[in-house]
């Protein structure tokens, strides 16, 4: 059984700390490699490659820099088939949902492709008398990026196209439960005619995160996963002179107006809420009824739909299964015992996933909790499993206040046929990607992701504007060119004649 390495300086390397973890196929539970955990000068070693490769690429000319991004963008077209395969095989979500995931991680380097335009910075004429002011956009440096499981490809490239075309290096640390994918995105990488060193590959756990967070050569850090690690590398990496965009959990919560067409909402949250079955930061998994004549006929609809889910392998299936396996047998552990959670808190199970039989695979089937209250732990907390809770109400403003109180604002949605209710809603609350009749909301590539109150740590989001505006820093310059005098010197603050 083979083990993974590392990606460093242009090249794999074999791992060579005595730490490793299991990779295991989802769908079967078997145990298919292992992948080498870095040890801290494994870690450095990375570090100090994409340090050495730095000022080479920093004064690579952007436009250079954009057309190896052209190239990459090709050839993650061309093997799209072979990477969707190593999404499902690692990960479990279905090819279909892999090929999504690969899309969408594809706008974002179609986003960097035109880097050079938004590094242009600006310039003023005759601030002064022959006084010109000018800003820079210039690169910041070694930059580093932590991924999570779920989105294998995606996360990633929200990440380092952005970096990479603004003309730093990077070192990234993938999970180490789906690996694979960050390895070939290296060396595909290399064959677009990236330098070597511009980007390096990590794999480990907490020993490599550490590194990251305190060594002095990384300049800023990059993270999505839950709340408390995010919390955690905001506050490790700050601590050490470090900028930070830090993405954490969430809790997404769809309105349902009285007036929303219900055929459409039961259509919205079935693929919101058990696509990928729930392991994603976008995922619906609270729904928000307003009336009970609203929730008793929403219920009714989403449980002939939930009971009739195809749960199964994520690839070789036809027709193709809706909803693949979560990550790992403790995963399913945890999400199992969120819903004898809810049951034993007074939520009704309406349909009860717990039940479905498999063989081997860490399947679970969706599950759908009615009069769920704000007070319950699988109201409060992020489940990451398919598991949607129905939540009552009286009327809008209780719906409104319910996502603006809970600590999680990731993203929400509200569905309606009433432009003044959702132009209310898209004022007031208080998340920071909303959907008005769209149920996953995650902005293209030309707008940025991010989140608010405990799903963000940092200033900035990720991708779009605010991605170019963390990856560089502004330097502004004023000059003249004095002709004559100089009139001497001048003890008062500078002011511009």
């Amino acid at each position: 059984m083979s083990t993974l390495g590392h990606f460093i300086g242009g090249q794999r390397v074999a791992g060579h700390s005595e730490r490793s973890s299991a990779i295991f196929n989802p769908a079967s539970g078997e145990e298919i490699g292992r992948v080498a955990l870095a040890s801290v000068q494994e870690c450095q070693s990375a570090i100090a490659a994409a340090e050495q490769a730095f000022a080479g690429w920093a004064q690579t000319p952007p436009l250079q820099r954009a057309r190896v991004m052209f190239r990459f963008k090709a050839l993650l077209e061309q093997q799209r088939g072979e990477l969707a395969a190593l999404i499902t095989r690692e990960h479990g979500k279905v090819q279909s949902d892999a090929q999504g995931e690969l899309t969408r991680g594809l706008e974002v380097v179609e986003f960097a492709c035109g880097i050079p335009h938004l590094q242009k910075g600006e310039f003023s004429q005759n601030v002064g008398s022959g006084v010109d002011s000018w800003s820079l956009m210039q690169p910041v440096g070694v930059c580093a990026g932590i991924t999570p499981f779920n989105f294998p490809a995606m996360v990633p490239l929200w990440m380092f196209p952005v970096a990479l075309a603004c003309g730093n290096t990077f070192v990234l640390k993938p999970s180490e439960k789906d690996p694979s994918l960050a390895l070939r995105m290296a060396e595909l990488l290399k064959e677009a005619g990236l330098p070597d060193g511009v980007f390096n590959v990590i794999n480990g756990d907490k020993e490599a995160v550490d590194v990251l967070l305190t060594d002095p050569r990384v300049q800023a850090v990059s993270f999505v996963g839950s709340t408390p690690i995010a919390q955690y590398i905001y506050a490790t990496a700050s601590a050490h002179g470090k900028r930070v965009q830090a993405l954490g959990g969430a809790k997404n919560h769809l309105l349902v107006m009285p007036d929303a067409d219900l055929d459409a909402v039961v259509s919205a949250l079935m693929g919101a809420a058990y696509g990928a079955a729930g392991e994603r930061c976008m995922a619906v998994s609270v729904a928000v009824a307003v009336g009970d004549e609203v929730a008793d006929a929403l219920v009714a609809r989403l449980g002939d739909k939930v009971r009739a889910l195809r749960v199964g392998p994520g690839a070789g299936v036809t027709p193709e299964n809706e909803m693949g396996p979560l990550i790992s047998r403790e995963h399913l552990a945890k999400v199992r015992g969120y819903v004898d959670q809810g049951v034993a808190e007074g939520a009704a199970l309406v349909v009860d996933g717990r039940m479905l039989a498999s063989e081997g695979g860490y399947f679970i089937g969706g599950c759908l909790f009615d009069r769920v209250t704000p007070a319950m732990r699988i109201y409060r907390e992020e489940i990451f499993g398919p598991v949607l809770c129905v939540v009552r109400v009286a009327d809008y403003e209780t719906a409104l206040q319910l996502v603006n109180e809970h600590e999680y604002g990731n993203g929400t949605a509200i569905f309606t046929r009433d432009g003044g209710c959702a132009r209310d809603f898209t004022q007031r609350v208080q998340v920071g990607m909303v959907g008005v009749n769209v149920p996953i909301p995650v902005p293209m590539a030309f707008h940025s992701f991010g989140g608010w109150k405990r799903s963000l740590f940092g200033a900035l989001h990720m991708h779009g504007p605010d991605g170019v505006r963390f990856y560089t820093r502004m330097k502004t310059v004023t000059a003249r060119w004095p002709e004559g005098d100089a009139g001497g010197a001048s003890f008062i603050m500078p002011t511009m004649k």
